[in-house]
């Protein structure tokens, strides 16, 4: 498992594989209201992946922080996931959240690990096993280790220098008309605009029916240099999906901004643009 997606004919084929591990990463709400009526449905034998919850530093009062390395450790081993394990991770919109899960264990330094290219839609579509998500699912403790790589991860310093030095490219997922500051922000408090120097890559012009762009028309939407790159958007989610589409066509390092712009938005001295 090299690349950061995988098809579901794939998945299917290797289902009885007993080092893969199929991680259901979906939220209950999103903030771009993107509505879903498979949410009592999985794919049959997955585990759930709650990022908003076992998965975030719910201390802090940013949305979808990381959590500490030991959080995640202990959170992954409760899942009944090892050093070894395979994992493919989807979510029921077909590619929304899963790829935050992806970039959080890379993040955590494990490197088998893909986001199912269409998600439960695309797993469905193509009748393959589903099951009603279980009340409390048991699963074996795993021996899962986590070794954090802070250079994934970009804090609001670290931007803030970036603005004045422009070493890295840093890429807004927002919608255009977010990156632009026309009308209010979805959480209250928030400045509208973008930050100074960011160019805007909305993250639904590089799907289509929940799936990523075929790599030939990645490419037109992602033209960049040789730079490293900063992705970003309103809470650190779907800036994760602009970094697994650019994974796909590019070896540029690349980095969250884990804050974005509901952190940088409520800071009054920090520089914004419209």
């Amino acid at each position: 498992m090299t690349k950061p997606i995988v098809s579901v004919a794939w998945l299917f084929s290797n289902l009885e594989d007993p080092n893969v591990i199929i991680l259901d990463a979906s939220f209950k709400e999103n903030q771009s209201n993107v509505k879903t009526e498979l949410v009592n449905i999985q794919i049959k034998g997955a585990r759930f992946f709650d990022i908003k919850n076992n998965f975030s530093d719910t201390s802090n009062p940013l949305p979808n922080t990381i959590p500490s390395p030991e959080q995640f450790e202990l959170e992954a081993r409760k899942l009944g996931i090892n050093k070894n394990s395979c994992l493919v991770i989807y979510d029921n919109l077909g590619i929304y959240s899963s790829p935050r899960a992806w970039w959080l264990f890379k993040l955590m330094g494990h490197q088998k690990v893909a986001v199912l290219n269409g998600g439960l839609p695309e797993w469905i579509s193509q009748k393959y096993p589903v099951e009603a998500i279980p009340e409390n699912p048991n699963c074996s403790i795993g021996d899962f280790k986590a070794e954090f790589m802070p250079e994934l991860v970009k804090s609001k310093e670290q931007i803030l220098e970036n603005v004045n030095t422009k070493n890295a490219v840093l890429i807004d997922a927002r919608a255009e008309s977010r990156f632009k500051g026309i009308g209010d922000e979805h959480r209250p408090g928030l400045r509208s605009g973008h930050i100074p120097g960011s160019i805007n890559v909305p993250f639904t012009q590089l799907l289509q029916n929940g799936k990523f762009l075929p790599n030939e028309e990645l490419i037109k939407f992602m033209k960049t240099d040789s730079r490293p790159l900063i992705f970003t958007c309103g809470s650190g989610v779907t800036a994760c999906i602009d970094l697994i589409a650019y994974e796909l066509i590019s070896e540029n390092p690349k980095s969250v901004y884990d804050g974005s712009w509901t952190e940088w938005g409520q800071l009054k001295n920090l520089p914004i643009e419209k």
